[in-house]
């Protein structure tokens, strides 16, 4: 495809919004939409044209399924598609800190369980110790 290119530091290749609106089944005003509704955000050419990656592409495919075969207004959309990210994010941060804290050495204690209590404690530390 002459229309795409492949971005010299990551290798990824991208798309010009006619090339993108093709393998989506979608028209190019769509994908503008879209883009100026959140949706989707693709990478911009310093004169401003849009070029959209291959994530951006699965991304407009959801989109188009979700409105399409489940009914799902744009708004619907975007919540869903803010919380995926939302909840993918924190998996990735979940996972980031389980290694961290898999590496660390024990510091003599342990985790315990403290079912929820309306119950106000006091905890003073003994002098001379």
């Amino acid at each position: 495809m002459a229309d795409k290119h492949t971005a010299d530091t990551d290798h990824t290749e991208y798309y010009v919004i006619s090339v993108a609106a093709e393998l989506t089944g979608m028209h190019a005003q769509t994908l503008r939409t879209y883009d100026r509704m959140g949706l989707v955000s693709p990478m911009r050419t310093s004169g401003g044209g849009r070029r959209y990656s291959q994530r951006d592409i699965s991304r407009l495919r959801t989109i188009q399924r979700l409105s399409q075969e489940e009914g799902v207004n744009l708004a619907g959309i975007k919540t869903i598609i803010d919380l995926t990210e939302r909840i993918d994010d924190l998996e990735d941060e979940n996972a980031r800190l389980r290694e961290r804290i898999s590496r660390s050495p024990r510091r003599g204690g342990e985790l315990v369980h403290v079912p929820r209590s309306t119950e106000i404690v006091t905890w003073r530390r003994r002098r001379g110790v």
